[in-house]
C-alpha cells in the first residue's frame, strides 16, 4: 500500500458530494490513476454514475444473504465501472434499525483483508453528511482516510456542517495522520459565494481547493447515470472537474490540522461579507411575512 492515497469526501447531505466526488474520480482515472471507491452512505449512491446503475448491491446486503461477511468473495462485492474504477458500497441497515456506521467498519475490514487495496493509487471514501455518528467518522478515527475534502457551498448550514466536520478531523488528527486537504465549493449562486468560501477556508487554516460552478449539464448527465466526464467530455464543466482532480493530485502531503471556528465567528464572517447585518440578530426567528405586516401597519 506504499504510495496509496486514501482520501474522503465529506459534506452536508444534499450538497452534491457524491456527484462531485464521482466526477473528480472519473477525471483522476482519465489521468491514468487507478481508483477504488468505497461508498459509505446507506443510500448506496456513491458509485451509480461510475457504474451506470441505480444502486450497487452492498456488502451488508450480500453478507445477510450469504450468512456472514466471511462467506463473501471480493468478486461478489466489487464492480468495475468507467475507466476500470473499482466500486464497492458498504450499505447499512433498514431505516430505524441498527447503526449505519456498522457497514462502514465491516466493509473496510473486509476489503483490507481481501486485498482490495492492492495495485491502486487512490481509495476514496464517500461519507454521509456530518460527523455526528462514530461509524461515519470511522475512516477518520481508524486512520484510514489521510486526506479529507469537504464539499460545501455559501449556504449557512453547509458552512456549519463543514466546520463541524473540521471538529471531527481535529479530534483524531493527533492520534492518527488525518488532515484536511481543503474545501470544495459547489456553487449554489448565493451572495458572494466564492469570497465567502475562500474566507471560511482561510479561517479554518486551510484553502479553497476549487470552486465548482453550477451547470445544468450535471443534471443531464445524472439523468443518464453518467459523470459529466463521460457524458460530455468536451464541455466546460468537465474541464472544471479535471481542474479539481489535478489540484487534488498535486495536493499530496499538503493537508493541515484544521482550526474550527465558533458559531459566533461563523456569523461574524457572514456579517463581514454583508450576508447578515448586526440588526438582523433582532429578527432571528421572525418570519418575513411578520416583518412585512409590521411595516404595513
Amino acid at each position: 500500500m506504499s504510495g496509496l492515497r486514501q482520501i474522503a469526501f465529506y459534506g452536508k447531505g444534499g450538497i452534491g458530494k457524491s456527484t462531485t466526488s464521482q466526477n473528480t474520480l472519473a477525471a483522476l482515472a482519465e489521468m491514468g490513476q487507478r481508483i477504488l471507491i468505497v461508498g459509505c452512505d446507506p443510500k448506496a449512491d456513491s458509485t451509480r454514475l461510475i457504474l451506470h446503475s441505480k444502486a450497487q448491491d452492498t456488502i451488508l446486503h450480500l453478507a445477510a444473504q450469504a450468512g456472514s461477511v466471511e462467506d463473501l468473495e471480493i468478486e461478489d462485492v466489487m464492480k468495475i465501472g468507467y475507466r476500470n474504477i473499482r466500486c464497492v458500497e458498504s450499505g447499512g441497515p433498514e431505516p430505524g434499525v441498527g447503526c449505519a456506521g456498522r457497514g462502514v467498519i465491516t466493509s473496510i475490514n473486509f476489503l483490507e483483508e481481501n486485498g482490495a487495496y492492492e495495485d491502486i493509487d487512490y481509495v476514496s471514501y464517500d461519507v454521509l453528511g456530518d460527523v455526528v455518528c462514530g461509524g461515519f467518522a470511522m475512516p477518520i478515527r481508524e486512520n484510514k482516510a489521510q486526506e479529507i475534502y469537504i464539499v460545501m457551498s455559501g449556504e449557512m448550514m453547509a458552512m456549519y456542517a463543514a466546520n463541524n466536520i473540521c471538529k471531527g478531523i481535529l479530534k483524531y488528527a493527533n492520534s492518527g495522520g488525518v488532515r484536511l486537504g481543503g474545501l470544495i465549493c459547489n456553487e449554489r449562486k448565493t451572495d458572494r459565494e466564492y469570497d465567502l468560501a475562500d474566507a471560511l477556508a482561510k479561517r479554518l487554516g486551510s484553502k479553497l481547493i476549487h470552486f465548482v460552478p453550477r451547470d445544468n449539464v450535471v443534471q443531464h448527465a445524472e439523468l443518464r447515470r453518467m459523470t459529466v466526464i463521460e457524458y460530455a467530455p468536451d464541455c466546460k464543466q468537465a474541464d472544471e472537474y479535471r481542474a479539481l482532480a489535478k489540484k487534488i493530485h498535486e495536493n499530496a502531503g499538503k493537508g493541515v490540522i484544521p482550526k474550527p471556528v465558533t458559531m459566533d465567528e461563523l456569523e461574524d464572517l457572514l456579517m463581514e461579507f454583508g450576508i447578515m447585518k448586526k440588526e438582523d440578530e433582532s429578527l432571528i426567528g421572525k418570519a418575513k411575512v411578520e416583518e412585512e405586516a409590521a411595516v404595513c401597519v
